[in-house]
């Protein structure tokens, strides 16, 4: 069976869920919202032109749940999803997913969106497995930093190969598809047997244009 992999932001979901997070915070009252808010637009549109720093994005959008319990920010997880991930869930999307699923792939989510927005979207979703970027927890808290190296770019290809060291056996390693909307995500998308371009950006629609990769929407 092949390795259906999908990345989440503008591809699964017609919106941006970390960015969205972002807004989340300042929507609930745990950042400064003015201030706040034109950082994480400022940090968007690095993103969209592909010179994010992400670590220095993940401690920015982390800071605010520093020293949080994990059952505390459970229940903003909830509130986020009900409010601001169902909005952006698309039909199309899940019948991707159910096709692949009846054909008998596994089925991995990979995103640089952090583990606290990325872990509860997996699941509503239905992804048995996911890797999005890393958050610190000790003792049970939240450290406000990011943990290890970034599900982002080249490190999209390195958290694959280390899931796949630990699932050798889940699925035919030269059978992988991955859908994005991100040129980001070239380092992953040529590093796949099938590449597929899911309403891209306009970079990697000129990529997927001139390799012959199949461009589809899910809007």
């Amino acid at each position: 069976m092949a390795l259906a992999i999908f990345d989440l932001d503008n591809t699964l979901l017609a919106g941006d869920s970390d960015h969205r997070w972002g807004e989340f915070l300042c929507d609930v009252g745990l950042t400064k919202a003015e201030t706040f808010r034109l950082k994480n637009d400022a940090f968007y549109a690095d993103y969209q032109s592909g010179q994010l720093d992400m670590t220095a994005y993940l401690d920015f959008v982390l800071e605010p749940l520093t020293g949080m319990a994990r059952s505390a920010v459970r229940s903003l997880q909830r509130q986020f999803v009900l409010e601001c991930v169902e909005p952006m869930l698309l039909d199309k999307a899940f019948d991707l997913l159910n096709k692949h699923r009846v054909q008998g792939d596994t089925l991995l989510m990979m995103t640089a969106t952090h583990a606290v927005v990325a872990e509860p979207v997996a699941a509503r979703l239905g992804f048995e497995h996911w890797l999005g970027s890393g958050v610190g927890i000790h003792d049970d808290r939240y450290t406000g930093k990011a943990e290890g190296i970034p599900c982002f770019q080249q490190g999209k290809v390195d958290h694959l190969a280390d899931w796949r060291s630990r699932h050798p056996d889940i699925a035919d390693p030269d059978d992988s598809w991955f859908y994005s909307d991100s040129h980001n995500d070239l380092p992953l998308l040529n590093a796949v047997k099938h590449p597929i371009a899911v309403d891209p950006d306009d970079t990697l629609r000129a990529h997927a244009e001139a390799n012959h990769w199949q461009i589809m929407s899910l809007r």
